[in-house]
């Protein structure tokens, strides 16, 4: 009600003069008091309709990633993120958001994101962390546990509750003036995808193989095996090519980059599903949002966490339809095989930890923590990552 406050009370103090002027004459005078007290009220009206409705806030945001649309995540981060933050920002009425939606490298490449909210060129995005394993090496916690959980809800919500409990993640962003959101998990589980047919570990040897980031170390154990520095964007034409022979990705990257007209054979092997993604914000943008604002931002950003962690599971068998109906088969790696590919690898999970105990981070703590959250919703893994 603020700003009624004048009118009304020349509405109540009228009302009340001539009430009490009435009072004073004889009852013929009734009909009077009507018709002022009538025209007090209209009076009062018009001039309360005549006060205007304060109109939201409105707050400019560039929202940046380098993937293009299609990539799953950046479609619902315009189609789920930035409408469920409209929706609770509407309900109250106070603050309306202007979104500059730019991906597909309209402002930033893949992996120009952490920089581009870093220095201002946007201010809310999708840092793809396993391109910056330097500044952000705890983010790689899940990428150094493989064959463990080849579900995207069990690692999103494990990651989450790690970056709460521990403050490492928020820290190294911190560091890079952002501000840590919530994680993001966009595949369910990594795969081998090959130019030629591949059945298990001796398909594998003496390859040049594209993955995009520490997910190349799980080539550290097969002979002859060279990891190619890549990104999902450029994996079609590094295959096209020759560039490399295989490469580590999901089904639902490979049906949406149409993999199976380079790479029609892909081998299951489930390495697993790991984080990539962290929705991050600009410190100095951040710092000027209201808190109702800030609040939603968090919330929806959780939201956001979860539902494209179920959709990266919903589409992984349909998308596994997709590849085999574009021309791709499918081999599943043995039982055997797969075992000795996970002990065939350095312990990645406990260097990772070393280096960050090293640097005065909780690195064996974290590992533990984790590799707890994931045992606790029913996923061991082939192998122990804590225990040698």
């Amino acid at each position: 009600m603020t700003g009624l406050g004048g009118p009304l009370r020349w509405l109540g103090q009228y009302t009340q003069t001539k009430r009490e002027g009435i009072s004073r004459h004889s009852g013929r005078s009734e009909p009077m008091f009507k018709t002022l007290t009538k025209g007090a009220l209209l009076a009062g009206a018009l001039m309360l309709s005549s006060i205007p409705v304060q109109a939201a806030e409105e707050i400019n945001v560039v929202v940046l990633d380098g993937y293009p649309k299609k990539s799953m995540w950046v479609a619902e981060l315009s189609n789920f993120f930035i409408p469920e933050v409209d929706k609770r920002l509407a309900e109250t009425g106070n603050y309306k958001i202007n979104w500059q939606e730019s991906y597909g490298g309209s402002i930033v490449k893949v992996k120009g994101v952490l920089d581009g909210i870093r220095n201002g060129l946007g201010d809310l995005g999708v840092v793809t962390t396993i391109f910056h394993s330097s500044k952000l090496p705890s983010q790689a916690i899940s990428a150094v546990t493989p064959f463990v959980a080849p579900d995207a809800r069990a690692i999103a919500k494990a990651v989450d509750e790690i970056a709460v409990e521990f403050p490492t993640m928020k820290s190294e962003l911190e560091a890079q003036n952002q501000v840590y959101l919530a994680t993001g998990v966009v595949l369910d589980s990594y795969q081998v995808f090959s130019r030629e047919p591949v059945a298990g570990i001796a398909d594998v040897k003496g390859k040049k193989v594209a993955g995009g980031g520490m997910n190349l170390r799980y080539l550290d154990g097969i002979d002859g095996a060279v990891g190619v520095r890549g990104s999902l964007t450029q994996f079609y034409n590094m295959l096209q090519t020759g560039l490399v022979d295989q490469a580590l990705l999901w089904p639902e990257a490979a049906a949406t980059y149409q993999l199976a007209e380079v790479a029609p054979y892909m081998l299951r092997v489930d390495f697993g599903a790991v984080n990539s993604k962290t929705v991050t914000v600009n410190k100095q943008f951040w710092d000027k949002l209201p808190e109702e604002v800030q609040k939603t931002l968090r919330e929806v950003a959780v939201l956001y966490r979860d539902h494209i962690a179920a959709i990266a599971m919903d589409r992984a068998s349909e998308s596994l339809e997709a590849y085999i109906a574009a021309g791709g088969s499918v081999a599943e790696i043995s039982a055997e095989e797969r075992t000795a590919w996970a002990k065939s690898i350095p312990n990645l999970g406990k260097e990772w930890a070393d280096k960050l105990d090293a640097n005065g981070e909780p690195g064996t703590d974290m590992l533990k923590a984790y590799l707890a959250k994931l045992n606790a919703a029913g996923y061991a893994g082939e192998r122990d990552w804590t225990a040698e």
